[in-house]
């Protein structure tokens, strides 16, 4: 467990990562209407609300739905990462609101209880080592009736990018899930109720038709620390000719996704 919270501290010690693989799904995903737009439209808060993101990265939630963000929200965003925690702060210059940004472990949140009418968890409650901790945290700083809002993915999400690893990493669909498996979309809705209520699931139907062969391999190497997929250069040369092949022939390499957001009650 301690050399899995490593290789995620190692992962985002800067937005350097998340952004080769933010770059992916911006460009080729086939729903257009957007992941961000999507998982701030289900933020069904009052007008007036105290909001805490834990792990909010390079604060993307946020720089994408400025022109949405209710005036009488205070919102205050952690990360683990100083890096992260600074390269939002840096993003968010610009962005009219009331944030506050923290460096802080979602085990042990840095906040009174019921301070906050909604909490944001999008994509890392599987990064969190003692996630039942993570979960009563998040419980003791809501307060009552106040709303979670925690995003994952599921089990199959980007299986045919890894496909394109698979002959020299044999188990690399089971690297995958351990990354993810702790909190997926199959099996994070029961770990919810048993701290909070009323846990609805909501899917984001979308895909990828990445018809370049760069941003593939770009994602791939971006989750090394990860993955441990760290190939022979004769052996990315293939997976490059697959790619560069498949498209040529298809018209795009497919990626199939599977995204969501749960949400519930305090």
């Amino acid at each position: 467990m301690m050399e899995q919270a490593d290789d995620i501290r190692t992962q985002y010690s800067s937005d350097r990562n998340l952004n080769a693989r933010i770059a992916l799904h911006a460009r080729f995903s086939t729903n257009t209407y957007g992941w961000q737009r999507w998982v701030f439209n289900h933020l069904t808060l009052p007008d007036t609300a105290r909001v805490l993101e834990l792990g909010c990265g390079p604060g993307a939630l946020w720089t994408g739905n400025q022109e949405s963000l209710p005036t009488g929200w205070e919102v205050v965003l952690t990360d683990f990462s100083p890096g992260m925690a600074s390269t939002a702060r840096q993003n968010l210059s610009d962005v009219t609101g009331r944030f506050a940004l923290v460096v802080a472990d979602a085990q042990t949140v840095p906040a009174r209880t019921d301070a906050f009418d909604g909490i944001i968890a999008n994509h890392m409650l599987y990064h969190i080592p003692d996630r039942e901790r993570a979960l009563v945290e998040m419980r003791r700083v809501l307060t009552p009736g106040g709303r979670i809002f925690a995003t994952t993915i599921g089990e199959f999400h980007m299986k045919e990018m890894w496909d394109l690893v698979a002959p020299f990493v044999p188990d690399i669909h089971t690297r995958t899930r351990k990354v993810s498996q702790g909190f997926t979309l199959e099996n994070g809705g029961e770990q919810l109720k048993s701290v909070f209520t009323d846990v609805v699931r909501y899917d984001y139907e979308d895909a990828l038709e990445v018809t370049e062969m760069r941003p593939i391999i770009d994602y791939i190497t971006s989750s090394n620390t990860l993955m441990g997929c760290s190939l022979a250069p004769n052996e990315w040369a293939t997976v490059r000719r697959k790619i560069t092949a498949h498209i040529e022939v298809k018209g795009s390499f497919h990626i199939r996704k599977a995204s969501g957001i749960f949400v519930a009650r305090g």
